[in-house]
């Protein structure tokens, strides 16, 4: 009857786990699957505990900064407005951020426009580098070569 419990557990852990893709319970059920195999073989309730425990730490301290690591390392492609970071544009109406002004053209479109230091112009036909996003303003900076 304990081993139903344990694999009720193990169950019920992985659905957690398969619905909310965070790493959180994966661990933990690792430690309820090796606590049902010691039920199968009659051992004592307070030993099945003390193994779940052992193993789901283990698992959790031992494998989880690799597997956080490696699902967080995989190449992401960048998508919409986050593509143009590092890209170069053109100044088409100059930046002036004391008045909010200033336009860039980059991949074909017009976009507003802020220098990264609100004290900067950067005149019109400049060749700026995209820096960041904020809401939808550009945040740019004189590309190295045009600063000469």
């Amino acid at each position: 009857m304990v081993a139903m419990y344990w694999l009720i557990l193990f169950i019920v852990l992985l659905v957690i786990e398969i619905i909310t893709l965070g790493l959180t319970t994966i661990w933990f059920a690792g430690g309820a699957l090796a606590a049902f195999a010691l039920s199968l073989m009659e051992v004592s309730p307070v030993l099945q505990w003390a193994v779940f425990c052992t193993v789901s730490l283990i698992l959790l301290f031992a494998t989880r900064p690799w597997a956080v690591r490696y699902f967080n390392n995989q190449k992401k492609e960048k998508t919409n407005v986050d593509s143009l970071i590092g890209k170069t544009a053109v100044v088409t109406s100059a930046i002036r951020n004391l008045e909010g002004k200033g336009e860039v053209f980059v991949n074909g479109l017009t976009w507003a426009a802020r220098a990264g230091e609100d004290s900067m112009v950067i005149e019109e036909d400049t060749h700026v580098t995209v820096t960041a996003v904020q809401g939808v303003k550009l945040i740019v900076e004189v590309k190295k070569e045009d600063s000469l």
